[in-house]
């Protein structure tokens, strides 16, 4: 991986990344530990893949927690940050990275509970640990972020209400956080190539991301994505708390 952020500019800084055994997740917490944070890699049920990622990290020089949640249970949210609490005493980055809603055989508010609810809880709690001069980042795409008022796929309209609900209850704080010397971003992104959201879209709706590519002129990947989101911890925070990734023409 290319490097993002400046050697040594997170050295003695810790970064947790919900969702991060893989994806966007695991390339974002790949970067921060390149800057020399300590880091948290957050998976719900792919113990194995985040313990590897964890190996991969602390090679790196850095310290690297591995602690598996579901981040739909308070309880196993304030285990998380328990954990986290006593290895690092403190986080200076949140990355609310981890979504979901397509997966089958959930239960019919499921998208709603992780994309809105869960966010809400996992922010709230990690609080207590983040000082002045922290950074929440919340990452979600352009079909969602604009879904009031430009249509997406059927297949994904649900999820993409779901993850509206939660940048507008995420935003909803930003009061209490700039109190707290605490800044937040919204990164959205247009449709990213490699995702599983996108491998689940093209396989409900066949050529989907072929579609999307050829609108927006080109996609980014999981990497180039993830870097935005790295960089979106430590750049000033945008006027309206917003950080574009991709082509917007197609959204109004």
């Amino acid at each position: 991986m290319s490097q993002t952020l400046p050697p040594g500019s997170l050295a003695g800084k810790t970064a947790l990344v919900t969702g991060s055994s893989r994806g966007i997740g695991a390339d974002t917490v790949r970067y921060f530990a390149e800057a020399g944070a300590n880091v948290v890699v957050n998976y719900r049920n792919k113990a194995p893949r985040a313990e590897k990622l964890g190996a991969q990290l602390r090679e790196m020089g850095v310290e690297a927690l591995v602690v598996g949640a579901d981040l739909t249970d308070p309880a196993s949210v304030q285990a998380l940050f328990a954990e986290v609490e006593r290895a690092f005493g403190s986080l200076d980055i949140l990355v609310l990275n981890a979504s979901g809603g397509m997966e089958s055989g959930m239960a019919e508010d499921y998208a709603l509970t992780l994309n809105r609810d869960a966010q809400v809880s996992v922010l709230q709690t990690a609080l207590p640990l983040m000082g002045e001069g922290s950074r929440v980042v919340f990452v979600t795409s352009h079909q969602a972020h604009f879904i009031r008022t430009t249509a997406t796929m059927p297949e994904y309209e649900p999820v993409a209400r779901s993850k509206r609900a939660g940048e507008d209850a995420l935003r909803e704080l930003i009061p209490d956080l700039a109190a707290r010397g605490i800044g937040f971003v919204v990164v959205s992104g247009d449709m990213i190539e490699g995702t599983i959201t996108a491998t689940l879209l093209e396989r409900a709706n066949p050529g989907a991301i072929a579609g999307r590519r050829e609108s927006a002129g080109r996609l980014y990947n999981v990497g180039e994505f993830a870097a935005e989101v790295a960089l979106a911890a430590v750049d000033p925070v945008p006027a309206d708390n917003t950080r574009l990734v991709g082509d917007t023409t197609d959204f109004a």
